[in-house]
């Protein structure tokens, strides 16, 4: 239908329009209700803006947006739509504050679209993940160890004592030649870790680690084979964890170069919105885009987003 940012506005610049195209996107045209799933008789109402469901036991009166990521918004469908192609095309993501500068809208609301356009991107298959399997961890969004390279005495012993210094641990889990998974951790204890282990990976697939104490007992039902950084072994024989790292390489500079920092409470969406982006790289910009869409059906609330818990 469009090939980049520039045809997609030129072929959808009216509100009419984008309205359109997610009525095709996510109903195939024919409208159904997002309350009780009635498609046989609609009436559209308000010009086309909103749709009545025909069942006599519901009735209800409905738009497109209703159910997604889209509802309850003030903000036209023609920035969201603008939004959602330059969100998941910008290989290392974009800042709010670029977002709402190009958009024309607050910080703040440029913030609260792009979590609303990462929960598109949240992975949500229970396909398990199988054959050989790179798995590896890292720290986000706190200091750790080396990062306290050039920090004062006082600074390193105050960031040692936190309660916070282990906070963003974060796991990957990568099925070679395939997709990666990711998955931000209170702190870096073995059970949650090997929990996320079991979901993900098929028994009896080989996994690949370093030699971290994490993965050195509880894996009996895999194949687990480890190198040792520590030694300066990187790779053995066909045993590494490269592909896991090259993500991290992806995503660090993604957080070096555009969001600069960022917090535990979110950080599990700014690892699905990577590796969401990481596991689509050989797509086209538009056929991501459009295949992001037909996830729009996720609905995230400002209290839902904000709530200390």
């Amino acid at each position: 239908m469009f090939k980049n940012l520039h045809e997609l506005l030129l072929k959808m610049p009216t509100e009419k329009d984008c309205r359109d195209y997610l009525i095709q996107q996510r109903w195939n045209g024919k409208p159904v209700c997002p309350y009780c799933g009635f498609d046989s008789k609609t009436y559209v109402i308000e010009g086309g803006k909103r749709f009545k469901c025909g069942s006599k036991e519901c009735g209800k009166k409905y738009s497109v947006t209703v159910g997604t990521i889209f509802e309850s918004s003030q903000i036209p469908l023609t920035k969201w739509l603008n939004a959602c192609y330059v969100v998941t095309a910008h290989k290392k993501g974009i800042s709010s504050h670029q977002l709402g500068r190009d958009l024309g809208v607050t910080q703040r609301s440029a913030w609260f679209m792009i979590h609303r356009i990462r929960e598109m991107m949240k992975n949500v298959s229970d396909v398990l993940l199988q054959g050989a399997i790179e798995v590896d961890e890292t720290y986000m969004a706190r200091k750790y160890k080396s990062d306290y390279v050039g920090l004062s005495p006082e600074e390193v012993d105050y960031a040692q004592k936190s309660p916070y210094k282990s906070k963003g641990a974060v796991v990957g889990i990568k099925e070679r030649s395939g997709d990666i998974r990711v998955f931000a951790f209170d702190d870096r204890k073995q059970a949650p870790i090997k929990q996320a282990i079991y979901n993900n990976v098929m028994e009896g697939s080989r996994i690949m680690t370093d030699e971290a104490f994490l993965y050195r007992t509880g894996l009996e039902k895999y194949q687990h084979s480890a190198v040792f950084h520590s030694k300066h072994e990187w790779v053995r024989n066909d045993v590494h964890t490269n592909g896991v790292e090259n993500f991290w390489g992806v995503m660090k500079r993604a957080i070096n170069g555009t969001w600069h920092q960022i917090s535990y409470k979110h950080l599990q969406a700014y690892c699905n919105e990577c590796s969401y982006r990481y596991n689509t790289r050989e797509m086209k910009d538009c056929d991501r885009f459009t295949l992001s869409l037909n996830n729009m059906e996720r609905r995230l609330t400002w209290v839902g987003l904000t709530k200390k818990d």
